[in-house]
């Protein structure tokens, strides 16, 4: 017989989809082998009165297997702790905090949630780590179960542009590290392309260092994917992240990438990226300018990174979450 299975989504926003995008990839294959029904809170969470709501609208569920997908890790609250699974896919949500509200956060979202839940899984072993170091717990209730690659980022051929390449940077919040990365670009002839929207420093920083740039944001998919084909490469030198998309999204496209020499992106990158230290301006540069000038290291880098997709293929993503789901229902 196949395990019920409710996948609990938060309500959706714009601008935020990645989580969604993930598991849409993912639920034909869930599908085969459970019978799956999805559910989008009906509340963003924007105070503790729409938290509330939003777990009351939960409480009749009678599914075998409860998933909540991330972001909204409260909602195990409103389940057994036993036929519950949460994912976590990163802790920026702390890293960004500090004081009383970081506090409040690390116990509402992810101490107490953690401990309810019967099994926790997350995206990369730096997201583990994280998990362990603030929660204390048992580290066999973690399963590391990585995002998939979206089929729909194909392999594009494009003739590199050595005179004037064409950058991409995705995401502009603090963790993406743009104010370095500009400084190391200062006098390469260059275009960056920056998919998020800028803020008044970020600004002032790319104009001090004369950088060629323009900024797209809100994109749909379609139009994210039109960006990757049509740039020389990408750029992402974040200083955090819990698995960091763009880098399989970069592979999956054919082009070369820099990535940060730090975990995730680099677990995540297998041989398919130049390393580069995000703290470090030099280092930076002196990667960016070999992608540019070495065409021979330009081509390993991609035909590295189409061989370290193998790893993301959705169909094996979704045989690890069936299993868990399989042994979930069984325990009780």
């Amino acid at each position: 017989m196949p395990v019920h299975v409710l996948l609990v989504f938060r309500k959706k926003i714009a601008t935020y989809f990645s989580i969604e995008n993930v598991f849409s990839i993912l639920m034909p294959f869930l599908e085969m082998k459970s019978n799956v029904k999805s559910l989008e809170v009906p509340f963003i969470q924007a105070d503790p009165f729409s938290v509330a709501k939003n777990l009351r609208s939960l409480r009749k569920r009678t599914e075998q297997v409860i998933h909540i997908t991330g972001d909204i890790h409260y909602a195990v609250f409103s389940f057994p702790g036993r036929k519950t699974i949460l994912t976590i896919h990163d802790c920026v949500f702390l890293h960004n905090k500090s004081g009383l509200r970081k506090l409040l956060f690390e116990w509402v979202w992810l101490k107490l949630p953690v401990w309810h839940a019967r099994y926790i899984t997350t995206i990369s072993e730096a997201s583990k780590r994280d998990i362990l170091k603030y929660t204390g717990c048992n580290p066999s209730k973690i399963r590391v179960i990585t995002d998939p690659v979206d089929p729909a980022y194909t392999f594009t051929e494009k003739e590199f542009n050595q005179h004037k390449p064409v950058l991409l940077q995705i995401g502009t919040w603090p963790n993406k590290n743009l104010a370095r990365v500009a400084e190391a670009l200062k006098d390469i002839s260059c275009r960056l392309i920056i998919v998020g929207k800028l803020s008044t420093e970020q600004e002032a920083i790319l104009k001090k260092n004369n950088i060629d740039y323009e900024t797209r944001y809100q994109l749909s998919k379609e139009a994210l994917i039109a960006v990757y084909q049509a740039c020389d490469m990408v750029v992402f030198l974040s200083t955090f992240e819990g698995f960091g998309l763009p880098v399989i999204e970069a592979q999956a496209t054919g082009r070369p990438l820099i990535t940060s020499a730090l975990p995730p992106m680099n677990e995540v990158a297998g041989d398919g990226a130049h390393l580069a230290d995000p703290y470090s301006i030099s280092s930076i540069r002196d990667g960016i300018l070999k992608i540019i000038h070495e065409p021979d290291y330009r081509e390993t880098l991609i035909q590295a990174g189409r061989v370290n997709l193998k790893r993301f293929d959705a169909k094996e993503i979704a045989a690890s979450y069936l299993e868990l789901y399989e042994t979930v229902a069984n325990e009780f």
